[in-house]
């Protein structure tokens, strides 16, 4: 049994809201992360909000660490009708729609501050108004660290991730990232992703600090390497078979909780970023900076690929340079 897996097997016990009456309602809200990750602990806040706003007319129960099944199993559920809530990362929408994949785009911002004022902004909220065509209900757009590179043995004399297998997530833009930079992406679950690195399946990942330190991750790792190279965007959806069967009122509740809930995990970053990097300092873990260059020529590459791909990037774009301030 993975160390990911282990430590959900009280999951849905510990953030399942109690003492409903007997007709409330019950919800499901699915995510790959695990009970220690900020998304499950608002996933459970908002479970706790949503039981007191509607006195315990609605029950919502957290199902973390991919317990119901892949990112793309979930989709389905929620498609379906099985599965009322989610919150997951932007890679099974940027497989459906490419547009989305513009929210990964490399070095877009240089902090999580402005990471959060990005995906308030007006892209994000047009890339939000295409959920409906996937039978979802867009509810807002949280975030999780900014990526670093982990990478198990040191870098090499040319001072880049040439040659590493990589894991990362099924998401196109990613994966040319990744190919462009001269490494083999490899794409695998989150649950199965510390067994495959502890066992030398893979040679290193893009995390963030957060993770890095909750998962031991660093105890494996020759080379931490604290690059902040892309967003890593979380979108809160609703089923939209079942946004039809709640009342006016509930979906006004649910849609504030989110919204409120998503807003909450946006301002935490920049401090969960700040907190965990003094951690892996506590730790004795030597977290390096690092810039572009670890990357090859793969940044000017991506970009002269996807602004051919999806114009909206250069829109994205322009808000990020009003963001940093050049």
């Amino acid at each position: 049994m993975s160390f990911l897996k282990k430590i959900t097997t009280a999951a849905v016990l510990a953030f399942g809201v109690t003492a409903a009456p007997a007709s409330a309602q019950e919800l499901k809200i699915g995510l790959i992360t695990p009970p220690p990750h900020q998304w499950t602990r608002s996933a459970g806040h908002l479970a706790e909000r949503l039981a007191a706003e509607s006195e315990g007319r609605l029950k919502l129960s957290v199902f973390p660490a991919g317990q119901l099944g892949s990112e793309a199993q979930m989709l389905q559920q929620l498609q379906s009708g099985a599965l009322d809530l989610a919150f997951m990362t932007v890679g099974e929408f940027a497989n459906r729609d490419e547009e989305f994949n513009i929210l990964v785009a490399p070095y877009l911002v240089e902090t999580a501050e402005q990471a959060a004022k990005l995906l308030e902004g007006p892209t994000a909220a047009a890339l939000q108004g295409k959920l409906g065509k996937l039978g979802l209900k867009g509810l807002g757009f949280g975030m999780a660290g900014m990526r670093i590179v982990l990478l198990s043995q040191p870098l090499g004399e040319e001072g880049t991730v040439k040659g590493r297998k990589i894991r990362t997530v099924p998401l196109a833009s990613e994966l040319d990232f990744w190919s462009m930079a001269g490494a083999a992406p490899t794409p695998l679950p989150l649950p199965d992703l510390f067994d495959s690195y502890a066992n030398g399946q893979i040679d290193g990942m893009q995390l963030d600090l957060e993770g890095t330190f909750n998962t031991r991750y660093y105890d494996y790792s020759k080379a931490v390497l604290n690059s902040r190279h892309m967003i890593f965007p979380m979108v809160a959806v609703a089923s939209g078979r079942k946004w039809q069967s709640l009342s006016e009122a509930d979906r006004a509740l649910i849609e504030r909780l989110v919204a409120e809930e998503t807003a909450a995990i946006r301002a935490a970053y920049p401090k969960i970023d700040a907190d965990y990097a003094a951690k892996l300092a506590g730790a004795g873990v030597q977290v390096e900076e690092a810039g572009p260059e670890i990357f090859g020529s793969a940044v000017a590459s991506w970009y002269e690929t996807w602004r051919a791909k999806t114009p909206r990037l250069t829109e994205l774009e322009a808000e990020a340079k009003a963001l940093r301030g050049n």
